[in-house]
């Protein structure tokens, strides 16, 4: 089974920008996330990105595990 690296490249970018929309919308939804950035405090800057990177992670290894096995 051979993954070429422009496949590669394209499961990491749709993976970034799926992982951060839903990391985005997580936050907003659960109420973490005020509208200006500098509105928030230090915990809820952390807890923002913490979301968007588990959530981009997700979304790579999903892109990455689907573009090996179909």
């Amino acid at each position: 089974m051979y993954v070429t690296p422009l496949a590669v490249l394209i499961a990491i970018s749709l993976g970034l920008m799926a992982g951060s929309g839903i990391g985005l919308l997580i936050g907003f939804l659960a109420g973490t996330q005020k509208q200006p950035w500098s509105a928030m405090d230090r915990r809820g800057k952390l807890i923002n990105l913490s979301l968007i990177a588990v959530c981009s992670l997700v979304a790579i290894a999903v892109f990455s595990w689907y573009s090996l096995f179909r």
